[in-house]
């Protein structure tokens, strides 16, 4: 079932979080709508699709969608992307990085006029009566990645940083204190962010905003206290390239 996020009338985020079967990694999917203008976040592939285009029919005519966006290239963020773009008049919004690699999930022709890049330092996306702010996140954990923030709602989606692979039951309870989800998120930060560096140049850039909650594409937001701790404790953490050894890479 869809949770609203945020809901003032004009203004709602809504997060799709159970479509995705046992056998595939939770994923989480975005409505972001503002004064009858929409961006679908990170839609996910084949598994999502039916059910997410349903569950958006209830805020909207999902044909009139603004926006598809796409934080990175991954499978479980836009494999889907040809089914959105038969299904609505959307344009796909990626990564300038990622062009190239886009139409893979498509037919050739199909992208011609319907695609927006986001460039490496970021921008601004109209939707509505806000600008939704596309952040920079490269190599957290794709070299071009980016998060989206949303000025009305103070809410930053923050793609895998914060993802947290917490049981099914959990899902719809923000976590207020970094204690409650860290269990379910530090082999993950370790593994899948780059290195410690890149860690602390994105604690510094999101330290800025006045964020109300950080919702990641797996897992359980973090609101209250559990923000900044998590900003901290992500400054510190050593992940990626810094845990490397010559014995990482050794012949078979």
């Amino acid at each position: 079932m869809p949770t609203e996020l945020f809901n003032n009338g004009e203004h709602i985020c809504v997060a799709f979080r159970d479509l995705v079967a046992q056998e595939a990694v939770q994923a989480n999917q975005f409505l972001i709508f503002d004064s009858n203008h929409a961006a679908l976040l990170d839609p996910g592939g084949e598994l999502t699709y039916t059910d997410l285009y349903l569950g958006i029919a209830a805020y909207m005519n999902v044909k009139e969608l603004d926006y598809v966006v796409a934080s990175h290239q991954d499978p479980d963020i836009v494999a889907s992307l040809n089914k959105w773009l038969v299904g609505t008049k959307a344009k796909m919004v990626v990564p300038q990085l990622w062009e190239r690699f886009i139409p893979h999930f498509t037919r050739p022709g199909k992208l011609k006029g319907r695609i927006i890049t986001v460039p490496d330092e970021g921008t601004n996306l109209q939707l509505g009566g806000i600008q939704l702010k596309a952040l920079p996140a490269h190599f957290l954990h794709a070299e071009g990645n980016f998060q989206f923030y949303d000025p009305k709602s103070r809410i930053l989606f923050s793609g895998d940083m914060g993802a947290n692979l917490c049981p099914p039951e959990q899902l719809d309870q923000p976590a207020r204190k970094l204690s409650e989800v860290l269990p379910y998120m530090e082999a993950f930060h370790r593994r899948y962010m780059n290195s410690n560096k890149v860690c602390r140049f994105w604690a510094n850039m999101v330290a800025q905003l006045d964020i109300q909650m950080l919702v990641p594409q797996h897992g359980r937001a973090l609101t209250g206290k559990a923000i900044g701790e998590f900003i901290n404790w992500i400054s510190n953490l050593q992940c990626g390239i810094d845990l490397m050894t010559q014995d990482n890479y050794r012949i078979p």
